[in-house]
């Protein structure tokens, strides 16, 4: 049977995209899909992710410079990192990493980016710092060793659901060695009050990131009260290509439930900091720090 058409549009034409435009606004369930790999191994994305990375003017991926510096010789002196053993999970392009190598830490550092991990031992070679780098996602690292100190910064653990934080942290807890220390930042539940739902969408939204070619993408903004949970979800449509939909999930976190989710994992929270460079904490602020350990 032929379509009906309604001026030029044919009417199946007409139900088709209604169902797309259903799709790309439904709700997913929290942490009910987990796109993190998708984001960060395909080439454009993770090549724009390093470049996000490296312009100190903007802080999508990393702190700026001046920033990362004062955090660096907080942690160093405040952990006493020289020959000590540390690890950097998410280190991306080594922009801690490698600042506490040149203070005398043996540094480890993982990340899903082969673009990050090449840049990071390039810069390490250059100097001569002998930084362990491996591309993995940290969730399914097996590491035998044990270390003095488990960095964790720019709110990384907030994209990841309750199971995998709990994985997570049990692999804290048992490459930690005794009196060692785990520093993390995480978004506070002032920052999620702050955020609104939304829908919009924008041709080659984010100065082409998505792809070198023209797209659209569709981004909903969802907020999940319960939660604490929020969500952008970028849905990426382009010619001639499969539709992509990435999900960016960031948990939120009043002190009393990081501090739950730590005990859990037979953890403890030694003291909270408003940032990761020894800030003083503030329930005002949209991040806040802690300290933790055995």
């Amino acid at each position: 049977m032929a379509a009906i058409s309604f001026g030029l549009k044919p009417f199946y034409e007409g139900i088709d995209m209604f169902k797309n435009l259903e799709e790309i606004n439904s709700r997913p369930a929290p942490f009910e899909y987990y796109t993190a790999a998708d984001l960060w191994t395909n080439e454009h994305t993770a090549q724009q992710m390093l470049q996000y990375h490296l312009n100190d003017d903007i802080e999508a991926s990393s702190r700026n410079s001046t920033f990362i510096e004062k955090s660096c010789n907080w942690i160093a002196d405040r952990f006493d990192i020289k020959r000590k053993k540390v690890i950097d999970f998410g280190c991306g392009p080594g922009l801690y990493a490698t600042r506490l190598a040149r203070k005398g830490a043996f540094v480890t550092g993982i990340d899903f980016s082969e673009n990050s991990i090449d840049y990071a031992r390039n810069a390490a070679k250059k100097e001569g710092l002998s930084i362990d780098y491996l591309v993995s996602d940290y969730l399914e690292l097996e590491a035998t060793e044990k270390f003095d100190l488990i960095i964790m910064i720019m709110c990384d653990f907030c994209v990841l659901s309750p199971a995998q934080r709990k994985a997570l942290l049990e692999k804290f807890r048992a490459i930690l060695k005794p009196e060692g220390s785990i520093v993390m930042d995480v978004y506070s539940l002032t920052a999620f009050e702050k955020k609104s739902e939304s829908a919009t969408y924008e041709k080659n939204q984010l100065f082409g990131f998505w792809s070198p070619n023209d797209y659209y993408a569709f981004v909903n903004t969802f907020k999940y009260e319960d939660e604490k949970v929020l969500l952008d979800k970028y849905t990426i449509i382009e010619a001639n290509q499969p539709t992509r939909i990435v999900y960016n999930w960031l948990q939120h976190f009043s002190f009393d439930t990081l501090q739950a989710e730590y005990k859990q994992s037979e953890l403890v929270i030694r003291e909270r900091l408003g940032n990761v460079a020894g800030g003083e904490f503030s329930p005002g602020h949209d991040e806040f720090a802690v300290i933790a350990g055995h």
